[in-house]
């Protein structure tokens, strides 16, 4: 038996190996716009090059299907053309402010790559299409006022086996909006007594478990990651994966045709109340205090900044939920693209301006720092530049052209230098 155990767990071991050196594709598909900023004046012929490479040369005879016109409305498609030397070039333009993408599949060997790359046409031209409510200022006030007649009624429990030499990591809570809605997240305090900056992470869309902001804290900030469902944060991933699949299915999706019973209602005075928690503490020196994100997060982060005077500064990496309403003008507007799929139907339409991240945008008033990629198609530029047009506080954007819905390890480091020093760290 004890043979037998040794041999499985260095199978086991083999395998896992096996899987971790699993990196990229053998076939990349390139597209290239020729400006080398990506970017093109209203009428300027923009050419896009399109390269398949396999071993780092061209690969002749490839067979590819493109897509080209302003991202999410292409107004050109071929299918099924062969590239004798490997590439091609197809150009387009534009006549107003936007994004001409061009996405592309190649296919080799049975196999499908993809390839993509837009290009911007006066983007800090492209205005907002989503109508300002008039009553937006009121709705939110009084629905805060409403919340807020809920205690906190915190509860924190240290978890010793996260802690590390400086930093105790607690798992938290705190009453949302109403008596027995909470919200969950990491809180991550430094050990040595004293008065401290702080910063709240929110969260993308989806559900998972969360480990807290360590690396911060350690230099010398409390930190608080919360989650958005009224669910602990400490679980499995299996677990979440049950409740994405089920209760919480297409969340965002839930009475979204009504202000008062919206999921996100729930979502977005939570970000709020966190920061009521993080200002109970005693240890939060009532000065510097950030809030981040990205996708979903960006959104929560326009929110929160613009709901809470208390907030300082804001960093938002392709903020999701920018400009509901362009779709009805033929214009890419944000995740989760609810008038491209759907027919926006009144009260939906009037839902969604309340929780619209160009709306909050209009009501920053703090320091900001953006970014995002060219080629990203879950939040696409058009949608993120209506709303950092929208923004009159003072601002950062940072492009990092070829990323998609992600972000490059440059990018990601930049991002934490800029939280730092805005927190003195």
């Amino acid at each position: 038996m004890k043979r037998i155990f040794i041999l499985c767990t260095c199978l086991t071991f083999f395998l896992l190996g096996i899987q971790a050196q699993i990196k990229g594709n053998e076939i990349r598909v390139v597209v290239s716009p020729d400006h080398t900023d990506w970017t093109y004046q209203l009428n300027e012929k923009c050419t896009f090059r399109i390269q398949v490479y396999k071993a780092q040369n061209l690969l002749p005879g490839a067979v590819i299907d493109y897509e080209l016109g302003p991202e999410m409305y292409p107004t050109e498609k071929k299918e099924g053309i062969v590239l004798k030397n490997g590439e091609l070039t197809v150009k387009s333009q534009m006549n107003k402010p936007g994004f001409i993408r061009c996405k592309v599949k190649a296919h080799v060997n049975g196999r499908t790559y993809e390839g993509i790359a837009a290009a911007a046409y006066a983007p800090d031209q492209i205005t907002a299409k989503v109508q300002n409510p008039a009553d937006f200022d009121e709705f939110w006030s009084n629905s805060l006022a409403e919340a807020r007649k809920t205690p906190l009624k915190p509860t924190m429990e240290l978890l010793p086996e996260r802690c590390t030499e400086t930093v105790n990591v607690y798992h938290v809570s705190f009453q949302n909006m109403r008596w027995g809605s909470r919200t969950y997240g990491i809180l991550c305090m430094p050990k040595t007594p004293g008065k401290y900056p702080a910063l709240l992470r929110v969260p993308g869309a989806g559900i998972r478990p969360y480990y807290g902001d360590i690396q911060t804290a350690e230099k010398g900030a409390i930190t608080l990651e919360i989650g958005v469902h009224g669910i602990p944060v400490t679980m499995t991933q299996d677990y979440y994966d049950k409740l994405f699949q089920g209760a919480i299915y297409s969340y965002w999706t839930t009475n979204s045709d009504n202000r008062d019973d919206f999921y996100y209602k729930r979502v977005f005075i939570g970000a709020v109340r966190a920061v009521d928690f993080i200002c109970s503490l005693p240890e939060y020196n009532g000065k510097a205090l950030g809030v981040t994100g990205s996708s979903q997060g960006g959104a929560l982060s326009f929110a929160t900044a613009a709901l809470d005077n208390r907030v300082t500064f804001l960093a938002a990496i392709h903020p999701a939920m920018c400009d509901h309403e362009a779709f009805l003008y033929g214009q890419a507007g944000g995740w989760p693209h609810y008038f491209y799929w759907q027919k926006a139907d009144k009260a939906r339409l009037e839902t969604s301006r309340y929780y619209d991240s160009v709306n909050f945008a209009r009501r920053v008033q703090v320091p900001g720092w953006y970014s995002w990629g060219y080629n990203d198609d879950v939040c696409p530029p058009t949608s993120m530049y209506a709303a950092y047009n929208s923004l009159t506080a003072p601002k950062e954007l940072e492009l990092y052209l070829e990323t998609a819905h992600f972000w490059y390890q440059e990018q990601y480091d930049a991002w934490n230098e800029w939280l730092w020093e805005q927190l003195g760290l």
